[in-house]
């Protein structure tokens, strides 16, 4: 059982991904109100080596002289991967040993006005980066960032990036009916975008509850919508949780031994993770399937979301 490995997950985007989580649980410069992860539990922008390099390489050591390659290997995570100030390390350790396999981070894209991030992303193939909100008001409303961060250093953290790397740099929006879909707040997107200038545009939405009560997903229609309202040619739509299904790292035993649990009794995402062993990420995708398959439903109790058995 790896610690700071997990997977492969079936990733809708990456396929057969292999994870790396370089930050502790929930370590992060934003405490965004639909993380399925959870409340951030350490707000900041601090970096450090959170989780040893020596610890990390040696698990992904044993991955590789045990298992088939995967189609990726990704930064992700229990929190935001480019807090770890040797994240760059840890890039070139996979890129000295299985180069022919691409890297990918995934990130919050705040910590990118540091020249330092910025560098240590260089060599990755695709960087997946989000872009909540334009606005101050709103960015402070939904993503409830760390002292210090700004919209604007933010999106000039993430225009600089565009400048130097020349990777594929995947953009990722999350949409939240009533918070960031008016049009104040998607023109000032559409301007950030124009600078940005990212190879994709993904739109996302809630698949399962967010850390406040209240938040509902933005349908298909209204998400095909918004790239319409902002003519986004090289904008796709991401949220389609039951395709996973049909990525072949899909495992079933999985599937079976979340509903297995549950079956007994209604359990938090956190339950979950300490009953079978799975990182939370992990989890979450399985989750997300069998929500939207309506076999299993979220029920809020005063310890939070637990998910239960669907009965029809």
């Amino acid at each position: 059982m790896y610690r700071y490995l997990f997977g492969p997950v079936p990733s809708r985007r990456l396929g057969m991904s292999l994870g790396v989580d370089l930050v502790p649980k929930k370590v992060c410069s934003l405490n965004c109100v639909y993380c399925e992860v959870g409340k951030t539990t350490k707000l900041t922008t601090e970096r450090r080596e959170y989780i040893l390099y020596d610890k990390v390489t040696k698990e992904l050591e044993h991955y590789f002289a045990n298992n088939p390659d995967p189609d990726y290997i990704t930064f992700s995570g229990s929190g935001e991967p480019t807090l770890n100030a040797r994240i760059g390390d840890v890039l070139q350790f996979i890129k000295r040993r299985k180069p022919e396999i691409p890297v990918a981070v995934l990130t919050n894209g705040t910590l990118f006005y540091d020249k330092k991030v910025r560098r240590d992303l260089m060599d990755a193939s695709v960087v997946l980066p989000s872009l909540d909100a334009a606005t101050e008001t709103t960015f402070q409303k939904i993503n409830r960032p760390a002292r210090g961060l700004t919209v604007e250093k933010y999106i000039q953290g993430l225009v600089e990036f565009r400048k130097e790397y020349s990777g594929q740099i995947w953009l990722e929006v999350f949409i939240a009916p009533g918070y960031n879909d008016n049009e104040i707040d998607l023109n000032a997107l559409k301007k950030a975008f124009d600078q940005i200038k990212p190879d994709q545009i993904q739109l996302n939405t809630l698949d399962r509850p967010g850390t406040v009560a209240g938040i509902h997903p933005a349908s298909h229609e209204n998400l095909q919508k918004i790239i319409d309202f902002l003519g986004l040619p090289n904008a796709v739509i991401i949220a389609a949780a039951p395709e996973r299904k049909n990525i072949q790292s899909y495992r079933k035993d999985a599937e079976t031994a979340i509903l297995g649990t549950i079956t007994r009794r209604p359990c938090t995402v956190d339950d979950l993770v300490k009953i079978l062993g799975l990182h939370i990420n992990e989890i979450n995708k399985y989750l997300d399937v069998l929500e939207a398959d309506g076999r299993i439903e979220p029920v809020w109790q005063d310890r939070g979301f637990f998910y239960q058995i669907k009965h029809k």
